[in-house]
């Protein structure tokens, strides 16, 4: 694991990411094809982009990226393919932290299933590719 990024976003992306409220995400199957695309919540911490499963790892779409740890997304305007990467625990406050700034205007206990222990464990940075 690793909280690195080793390429970047545009800001213009990086700003069109931060302002949508919901993203796409399709993972790569093993034999090179997209998957069912997911909606998903979305957050920047800094210049990386971080999603999570609210469900946990249990969740389909979650454990299609364990494959091959890439995708696509659909949001804000950008398209994007990106290399999906398990974040590391450290980044587990900030990453909460950006959830809660940006759709606390959800129910508490919306917000409080997407910060417990079991969505931070999915924690993954988008980094495109």
């Amino acid at each position: 694991m690793t909280s690195t990024s080793t390429s970047a976003w545009t800001s213009q992306e990086l700003d069109s990411i931060e302002h949508a409220e919901e993203l796409e995400i399709a993972s790569l199957r093993r034999g090179g094809e997209l998957g069912s695309r997911r909606t998903i919540w979305v957050v920047r911490v800094g210049d990386d982009i971080y999603v999570r499963s609210v469900n946990g790892p249990g969740s389909d779409w979650y454990r299609g990226t364990r494959a091959r740890q890439e995708g696509r997304i659909q949001v804000g305007g950008v398209m994007k393919d990106v290399t999906i990467v398990d974040a590391d625990d450290e980044v587990d406050d900030a990453v909460d932290a950006a959830y809660r700034a940006k759709y606390g205007h959800y129910a508490a206990y919306i917000i409080k299933a997407i910060t417990s222990p079991e969505a931070s464990s999915t924690t993954m940075r988008l980094d495109p590719r």
